[in-house]
């Protein structure tokens, strides 16, 4: 699993670092994206970020080094004012998509990082129209699938300039990442961390601090299976308020809660927007309750196999009935998304489960509350059965 992409902030304390105001006629400025000390981290965001500009962009994207971090740096030494065209033009396309904008840096004789070169599929690709959902998933490219979809959303106006998306797939069977789109980003986490605060609450029981008794077990299944804000905040009161929830959480499962934070209780009409997480997290805590990883993943799998609201399952007519499905969704007026494991049965009989995570952020809240959920609900849908189609074939003689 990689590390957290928040070293971001790293970035601006980078660029203070590298330029001057005093020098910036005289001096070449390249563009830089994001700087971190987890070198795979970058290299991933290299790749989002060439997607995205293209081609031409692609082939002089440089992921170096510097101390100890590595940053992703578009080579150009142009001057100051083209440097800032650049930087303005880059930072709309890529924040339009849910990345971070760029800001310019000074020229240097770089140290590359010895990475991998960019994949070929991406200098190829980029600079032709993408190819119709039907021929990525027939190639099993479930990522390019995925976004060549959510491109003709955003073309056609039907996903609009204030939101961005971001996707997570997992496949047990092959220990494969399959899709990891904007995968470290934090976004507004809605009822999706309730399943977190469960984890921290059993944590609490098996230091013997707390008992899962008949009312706590109550307002558990309430919390996970009804969505219950009360509920939620009762368990969060035993464990002692949200920073205790956020303290249990780093303190014990700090691989896995990297981008999350748990700051406020859920409040009386809803509207949660403090508490955030990454969809990355989302795939590490699905992976280790699987995978019984964490204290209590017994029962927090069984609570989220509780029939329930989902949009992995019900409303896809392409993932068939007897589908095992463990999952938590999340919806505000900002907010729609799901996480899960979706356990399929191929024709061969045998069970092929795999982590499904979309999340949809509005910057500001949806007019009309009820149309915008239940059209975001068919977007993460949609997905679910693109994912679904090419994950089957794969393991599938049918």
């Amino acid at each position: 699993m990689y590390q957290t992409l928040s070293y971001i902030i790293i970035a601006t304390f980078c660029i203070s670092l590298f330029t001057s105001s005093r020098a910036m006629a005289a001096q070449g400025y390249d563009v830089s994206y994001v700087w971190s000390r987890n070198l795979n981290s970058v290299q991933d965001y290299r790749d989002q970020v060439a997607h995205i500009l293209g081609a031409s962009v692609a082939k002089d994207l440089k992921v170096v080094s510097r101390d100890d971090l590595y940053g992703l740096i578009y080579y150009r030494n142009g001057n100051s004012e083209s440097t800032a065209r650049v930087v303005k033009s880059h930072s709309k396309l890529l924040r339009a998509k849910g990345l971070d904008a760029v800001s310019p840096i000074k020229s240097r004789n770089w140290r590359e990082a010895g990475d991998a070169p960019l994949p070929k599929k991406i200098l190829t690709a980029v600079s032709r129209t993408p190819p119709s959902v039907n021929q990525r998933t027939k190639t099993h490219d479930l990522e390019a699938a995925v976004e060549a979809y959510i491109e003709e959303l955003r073309q056609t106006g039907k996903i609009t300039d204030d939101e961005r998306t971001g996707w997570s797939v997992y496949d047990f069977t092959t220990g494969k990442k399959l899709v990891t789109i904007n995968e470290d980003v934090q976004f507004q986490a809605a009822s999706l961390v309730k399943p977190f605060i469960a984890a921290a609450f059993f944590q609490k029981v098996k230091q013997g601090q707390l008992v899962y008794g008949p009312k706590s077990r109550r307002h558990m299944r309430r919390m996970i299976q009804h969505s219950s804000n009360a509920s939620t905040n009762w368990v969060i009161r035993q464990v002692g308020g949200p920073q205790n929830v956020q303290k249990i959480l780093k303190r014990h499962y700090p691989h896995i809660f990297q981008e999350t934070l748990l700051v406020e209780y859920i409040p009386a009409n809803g509207k949660t927007y403090k508490n955030r997480a990454s969809v990355h997290d989302y795939s590490r805590f699905l992976y280790a309750i699987w995978n019984k990883k964490i204290t209590g993943a017994k029962e927090i799998k069984r609570l989220m196999a509780l029939p329930g609201t989902d949009r992995l399952y019900t409303g896809v007519p392409e993932v068939p009935r007897g589908t095992q499905v463990y999952n938590k969704t999340g919806s505000t007026a900002r907010v729609c998304g799901d996480m899960g494991i979706l356990s399929i049965k191929g024709s061969d009989g045998k069970r092929y489960p795999y982590i499904l995570i979309g999340v949809i952020e509005k910057q500001r809240s949806a007019k009309n509350y009820t149309t915008w959920i239940r059209s975001r609900s068919k977007v993460i849908r949609k997905v679910s059965a693109i994912v679904y189609k090419g994950l089957i074939a794969q393991h599938s003689d049918g």
